[in-house]
């Protein structure tokens, strides 16, 4: 059993259900009681809250190919009704404690990648179409399939190296860490801060938070987390009045001029299904290249994300299986329409689902709570993002800690499994992806596999998926040879 149960102080046995939405959500017999997750509901929202900010600075960055910008704050909107929708749909029809908002990485591959080759009503098609895809995959069984096709022990190095990704994604967001750019303006590895060392005060708000919430974690304090994000937020914005500060990043804790804003939904439905098919100069090939790449990204994200956060909250059952998976995979499919069809990019299962679980979420009612405040984000947009990065990473990295416990369940005496399970784990933070991670285990495991004269063991699903994340991670050759690239 990993510290994350023990550290939110789960009871050792289901309890008897009581009310009617308690035997809807299955609180009690998963263990869990309401303010469980209530809190949950609240640390998932706040770990998260930033792609309110992030994505319609993302998007609304860019041009699409007529030279066409996205208006941030109908991206804003767009961005917190997806968020609140498909979250809360995802909690009353999946029962997991699972957000979903718009994808990073997948909005910059609309924003800087489509975008340019169409217009932006033509990109969000293929979004919408991708998702239609994903679900036809689902309702096929295939999506499914490939899941539990999976080895145990690889499942488990997917949520190891979720859980040092998690934990990367913390230290970057607050500066702890920084890529180091060299005199071609390019990157290499990352270095201490932004200088190679700690400097500015709200590294230190990030420093205290991290501190606080492993010592609550440590002597087992419910609400930990939720404790530490609000605790720095507060300490955050008294630093901020008392000091002279030049940035935060994306948000400044500071109190708002204006707490209420009217929502803009002038991007709802603004997307063309089949439009990039007849872009002038952009072939067929390239686009079913694009569409191939988004789903592939999203297809895996989202299982390495779902089972992630199903082994923390101990919903997997005795053959590693999550609960409800055809329903809960077939929501996040349709959350990929609804954001392409709202102009807010493919939506997808968030692994910061993970800080609401190391609060103690266990069931879909958190889900309530989340998309209840991202509802509220529609109108109070001003005042629910005043949580600095610094104050929200330390969760990401006290969860991160918490996921990494689960290494100790891998037996690294066998090579055939321990080799895939390292890179598994270790190109997930390296890359800043959790595809390019399972891809990597799970070519390594067929290549080794069969190297041993193990062919036959290996699952046919697997055979395929290795196939495409070949194709995957070729795709540049493949596109030059096409005569795309």
């Amino acid at each position: 059993m990993s510290e994350l149960k023990k550290a939110t102080d789960r009871p050792s046995g289901p309890s008897a259900p009581g009310n009617g939405v308690d035997r809807f959500f299955r609180i009690s017999e998963r263990g869990s009681t309401v303010g469980q997750e209530i809190r949950g509901g609240l640390a998932t929202f706040f770990t998260m809250a930033y792609i309110l900010v992030l994505n319609p600075l993302i998007l609304g960055s860019a041009e699409d190919k007529y030279g066409h910008q996205l208006d941030p704050v109908q991206l804003t909107t767009a961005t917190a009704l997806v968020a609140a929708v498909m979250t809360v749909v995802m909690g009353v029809g999946g029962n997991l404690p699972l957000a979903l908002a718009a994808g990073l990485g997948l909005n910059a591959v609309v924003a800087f990648q489509i975008a340019p080759l169409m217009s932006w009503a033509d990109a969000m098609g293929l979004i919408v179409v991708e998702g239609l895809l994903i679900c036809v995959l689902v309702v096929t069984g295939l999506r499914e399939a490939v899941m539990h096709a999976i080895p145990q022990a690889l499942k488990q190095a997917i949520s190891v190296g979720i859980g040092l990704f998690i934990a990367f994604i913390g230290f970057v967001d607050a500066g702890f860490v920084s890529r180091i750019p060299d005199a071609a303006n390019t990157t290499v590895p990352v270095q201490l801060g932004g200088t190679g060392t700690l400097t500015g005060w709200p590294m230190l708000v990030f420093c205290l938070g991290v501190l606080l919430t492993v010592g609550l974690l440590a002597r087992r304090v419910k609400g930990a987390i939720l404790i530490s994000i609000v605790t720095m937020t507060v300490v955050a914005m008294v630093v901020d009045s008392l000091a002279d500060i030049k940035t935060w990043g994306l948000t400044t804790p500071a109190w708002p001029d204006q707490v209420v804003d009217s929502p803009d939904f002038g991007l709802i439905g603004d997307f063309d299904l089949f439009g990039a098919f007849s872009e002038p100069g952009v072939g067929v090939v390239t686009v079913v290249l694009l569409i191939f790449t988004l789903i592939l990204s999203d297809f895996f994200d989202t299982m390495g994300t779902v089972v992630g956060v199903s082994a923390e909250a101990g919903l997997l059952d005795e053959d590693g299986k999550v609960p409800h998976l055809g329903r809960v995979l077939l929501i996040d499919g349709a959350a990929a329409v609804a954001g392409g069809a709202a102009s807010a990019s493919s939506a997808t299962s968030y692994i910061e689902s993970a800080a609401g679980v190391g609060e103690g979420s266990r069931t879909g009612f958190s889900n309530l709570v989340t998309g209840g405040l991202f509802a509220l984000a529609l109108f109070l947009t001003p005042l629910l993002t005043i949580v600095p990065l610094q104050a929200a990473a330390p969760a990401l990295v006290a969860v991160g800690f918490l996921m990494m416990t689960q290494v100790k369940q891998i037996d690294w005496d066998r090579y055939e499994i321990a080799v895939p399970a390292f890179l598994t784990i270790a190109v997930m933070p390296f890359t800043y992806s959790i595809t390019n991670g399972i891809g990597a285990g799970f070519l390594a495991y067929v290549v080794i596999k069969t190297v041993l004269g193990k062919a036959k063991e290996v699952h046919w699903l697997l055979w395929g998926t290795s196939a495409l994340f070949l194709v995957y991670f070729a795709i540049d050759p493949i596109e030059q040879l096409l005569g795309v690239g």
